[in-house]
């Protein structure tokens, strides 16, 4: 994986697993202030979590949505600040009802992101903010650090603050900081969890040679595929890879059942379908059953199969065993490895500099180009 190109891109990918050892360590050692704060909250009567964010920052709510509200018991939605900002009517509670938005953000500057704050503020009368981010000269942790009475910041390690275009190490470390505080046991507990999807992604990244040669199939279209958490991940993989081929590569993601229902249309002789595969055994038997037609379709669908032990019937071109254990909760976080690593080398066979794969500038780090408007006080829906 040498090259003069994609030198933050490279390091950032590689670096997650040493990344994650330093969040758990980071958010043990603030457990007591930020359990003093969101325990209380936890224990509030009908409170509402809403994760959000833009771009992947929005996925890595949708794929800690469930987690967390089955860790909380506190109803959790994933709803990205590019449709609170417009439609904030349709999703902020206008009644005194608790509620708990949590903002992920790499950089804090993006402007929905922002205001995303701010409506909350003026929709909900009974609100509090948890800031999970990267960057301590952004726009979200400077208004944590000016509103302590309901507000906290989470600020992970200088490591988890990517300079290429693409989020990775950002994204990862996000994932697994809400997937800790927002458990109800003490963070200690997970240790073991923590250090089983370190292995994993050792274990992706020790898979490199394979996953290169993989990427060198001539296809044009991936479809990532993904159940109940790791739809959340085939969503951010979907992007990864799409941003990093500057569009040449489209994507999509979708559910195993939901694939069923229409959207399987788009596989053709150039396509590549990567299956996420869950941990559950009950889960993957719904999996199973598709990966198994598509391994039987006659026009020979390339396929990349995720997580479980290799199945001949599944007729996978790779098999990547992650060992998965059927409680474990953070296989998530090493599964989106796996867009990152085909975004990367699919980038370069293209020619692109994986650190700024967009040649027309159309897409940036930060986004560009957003003006955020007031919000007026009668509105058509």
């Amino acid at each position: 994986m040498k090259t003069k190109k994609s030198a933050y891109t490279k390091k950032e990918i590689e670096g997650q697993p040493k990344l994650w050892q330093l969040v758990y360590n980071l958010i043990l050692a603030e457990e007591q202030g930020i359990k003093d704060f969101l325990g209380p909250l936890f224990e509030q009567k009908d409170l509402e979590i809403i994760l959000t964010g833009a771009g992947s920052s929005a996925f890595v709510g949708e794929a800690a949505q469930g987690l967390v509200q089955i860790n909380t018991g506190c109803l959790t939605r994933a709803i990205a600040t590019t449709d609170l900002v417009t439609h904030p009517e349709n999703f902020f509670p206008n009644n005194n009802k608790p509620v708990l938005l949590v903002s992920f953000a790499r950089s804090g500057n993006s402007p929905e992101s922002v205001e995303a704050v701010n409506l909350a503020n003026k929709f909900c009368s009974n609100i509090h903010h948890l800031v999970i981010t990267c960057n301590k000269e952004g726009e979200l942790y400077k208004y944590s650090e000016a509103n302590t009475k309901n507000a906290l910041a989470v600020l992970l390690p200088e490591e988890a603050n990517d300079k290429s275009l693409a989020m990775t190490g950002s994204f990862t470390s996000m994932l697994l900081s809400v997937l800790l505080v927002c458990s109800r046991g003490s963070v200690v507990n997970f240790e073991h969890e923590v250090g089983k999807i370190i292995e994993q992604g050792d274990l992706i990244l020790n898979s490199y040679e394979s996953l290169k040669e993989l990427t060198h199939l001539d296809f044009d279209r991936v479809v990532f595929l993904g159940s109940g958490p790791m739809l959340g991940i085939a969503r951010e993989c979907h992007l990864k890879l799409q941003e990093l081929t500057d569009g040449k590569v489209v994507c999509k993601h979708d559910s195993f059942l939901g694939f069923r229902h229409g959207p399987r249309a788009v596989t053709n002789e150039k396509t590549l379908v990567v299956y996420l595969f869950s941990g559950s055994e009950h889960v993957y038997r719904y999996e199973r059953d598709l990966a198994v037609s598509i391994g039987a379709d006659p026009r020979g669908i390339w396929s990349l199969s995720v997580g479980r032990k290799e199945d001949q019937e599944i007729n996978a071109n790779l098999n990547l065993d992650l060992q998965f254990e059927q409680d474990q909760q953070f296989n998530v976080v090493p599964a989106t490895i796996i867009g990152q690593v085909l975004g990367y080398y699919k980038s370069l066979q293209l020619g692109l500099d994986p650190d700024n794969p967009s040649v027309s500038g159309t897409i940036s780090r930060v986004v560009q180009g957003v003006t955020i408007y007031d919000y007026p006080e009668n509105v058509n829906i």
